[in-house]
């Protein structure tokens, strides 16, 4: 089991003043963002920093990333906004009762998984997936923003629906809201871009704030967050019932899927720039411990944040001490300076949000996997680099048209399918002889091939999904000419029972033809199940190299054994 306060383990004094420094500025980036994503959530502003105290304080007890920041995040809280709607219906105490609840399930649910050691479980949702599953889900979140951006009324549905409803509003827009909330993400983005020192969100923010103090913005029309209680959240659990709970189990496993995904990419970033492991299951518990916390605060979900991360990072952290500093200074901020923010524009906060999750939409990493797709690899690995593009392109597709929550099980569904689709149909490949190595004849199609033996190598183990696909490939490469079909085993790790049996139904229909198998270079576990397995075929069909099995066939002797490529 991962220990306590693992991540601040050997911690130096010469780290406090770089865990002080970074603690300040993830708290200038924090406190708006997090205002920001509670309204994402469909909650009030305070929600959010709500969640950030318990999270930042309960994770570095059990997580082993140094340098993860664990808060709201834009992607958890749209999920959030999504499920909780199903279940309690918009606005009121339910949907606040319930959003922290789901928070509670889904910190159980991190708790029970990092127990049983699941961390594993975030291979399965493959890269492209989660790409495109965030690039749609960030597209909706800057949709959903724009309206109080503009000062329009803010219509419901999917992308499309609330794209449509945008488009028939245009007429009403708030002129002053609108230049309001232009200017404000016109200025944080060109802070980030230009003067990246400067904490673009909360200087953006300050000064919206101040505008509306100013010229009385309130009174010509924006509008504004309104009062945001001071003091600190009482310790409560939610009382939505057992059913409300059991009800939130199921959605919470795809919240937690993607928030664990995320945070420990984030983690292993940085564990790999500073020189540390983290532990996957220890993750899981630090995150299913905020999440508990956050929850009986009165917070919303939380995870690993990727950006705040890095500003953390960046800004000289050494360990967690940056995350306790950033949740004392939150905690200072709930106690006497809330009320600073209740003159904050809406428009402005709109612009907080679009302007945070603008950089998930990664077109440029949709172009790359299409660019594998269509390129030259698609004609040696087509099955594998078409199923990568159309996989991500179906998770935001997902997103996009049946919205948030029916997108995350599409995206989870299709991560699934795309790893069964690969194991099922590997590649094999034909080798031919260049020089001194064998290789792969798709690579080098100028390579003559010999049509009485074929070398062929499977580049994945042998298992009952991809056997018959397996044998498919190797018959269709017989030609008239053909007296032997030897297998490059060295690539094969593994081979099962089913496996074994097609090859000896193989080889028995080979020699029904006149042609033989043999094996060249199996490594242990599949020679053992080959020897041992019934009808498989015979000792006197293994060779060690490929070379011998051509000889072997030729009937010649003294060969060498060359390199495979």
């Amino acid at each position: 089991m991962p220990r306590l306060l693992g991540s601040l383990a050997g911690y130096r004094r010469s780290w406090l003043r770089g865990d002080l420094v970074a603690g300040l500025t993830v708290w200038a980036v924090l406190i708006p963002e997090s205002l920001a994503y509670a309204t994402i959530a469909g909650v009030s502003p305070v929600v959010g920093l709500y969640a950030a105290v318990p999270a930042l304080l309960l994770y570095p007890l059990l997580g082993s990333s140094r340098h993860l920041v664990v808060a709201t995040m834009s992607g958890t809280a749209a999920l959030s906004a999504s499920i909780v709607a199903d279940q309690a219906g918009p606005g009121g105490a339910g949907f606040v009762a319930t959003t922290a609840a789901l928070a509670i399930v889904v910190g159980l649910l991190g708790l029970l998984a990092g127990v049983l050691r699941m961390g594993f479980v975030a291979s399965f949702i493959s890269e492209p997936v989660l790409k495109g599953f965030i690039i749609g889900l960030a597209l909706t979140i800057i949709i959903g923003q724009v309206p109080a951006m503009l000062g329009i009324e803010k219509p419901s549905g999917s992308f499309f629906e609330k794209l449509a409803g945008i488009i028939a509003h245009l007429g009403d827009v708030a002129v002053l809201t609108a230049v309001l909330g232009g200017v404000a993400l016109v200025a944080i983005l060109a802070l980030k871009r230009f003067l990246p020192v400067v904490p673009a969100s909360l200087a953006v923010v300050l000064l919206g704030i101040a505008a509306v103090g100013i010229f009385d913005l309130d009174r010509r029309g924006v509008d504004i967050v309104g009062a945001i209680p001071s003091g600190l959240p009482s310790f409560a659990v939610p009382d939505i019932g057992l059913d409300g709970y059991l009800g939130l189990v199921g959605p919470a496993i795809g919240v937690l899927l993607i928030g664990f995904a995320e945070g420990l990419g984030a983690a292993k970033a940085y564990a790999t720039r500073e020189g540390y492991d983290v532990d996957p299951n220890a993750e899981l518990l630090g995150n299913g411990a905020a999440n508990v916390g956050s929850g009986l605060f009165g917070g919303m979900v939380v995870n690993g944040s990727l950006s705040k991360t890095a500003v953390n990072g960046g800004a000289g952290a050494r360990s967690q001490l940056s995350g306790i500093t950033v949740a004392v200074l939150t905690v200072i901020t709930l106690l006497f300076l809330t009320g600073l923010f209740e003159k904050l524009p809406e428009a402005v906060l709109a612009a907080v949000v679009i302007a945070a999750v603008i950089e998930l939409v990664d077109v440029a990493s949709l172009r790359r996997l299409y660019r594998v797709s269509t390129g030259p690899l698609n004609r040696i690995y087509r099955h594998a680099t078409r199923a990568d593009f159309l996989a991500a392109l179906a998770a935001l597709l997902g997103v996009l048209i049946f919205d948030t929550l029916p997108g995350l099980f599409i995206g989870i569904a299709m991560s699934l399918l795309t790893l069964l689709y690969r194991a099922s149909r590997p590649h094999v490949a034909r080798l031919v002889r260049r020089g001194d190595a064998w290789v792969d004849r798709d690579r080098y199609p100028d390579t003559p091939a010999e049509d009485d033996v074929i070398v062929v190598r499977v580049e994945s183990g042998v298992f009952f999904a991809n056997a018959d696909h397996i044998r498919e490939s190797i018959v269709g490469m017989l030609g008239e000419h053909t007296v032997a079909v030897v297998l490059d085993a060295e690539t094969v790790p593994s081979i099962d029972v089913t496996g074994a049996a097609m090859l000896a139904a193989l080889g028995g229909d080979l020699d029904r033809r006149g042609i033989r198998l043999l094996v060249a270079k199996s490594v242990g576990q599949v020679r053992d199940v080959l020897r041992t397995a019934p009808a498989s075929p015979q000792p006197t069909a293994f060779h060690p190299s490929i070379d011998e099995a051509v000889a072997a066939v030729r009937g010649v002797t003294g060969s060498t054994e060359v390199t495979g490529g």
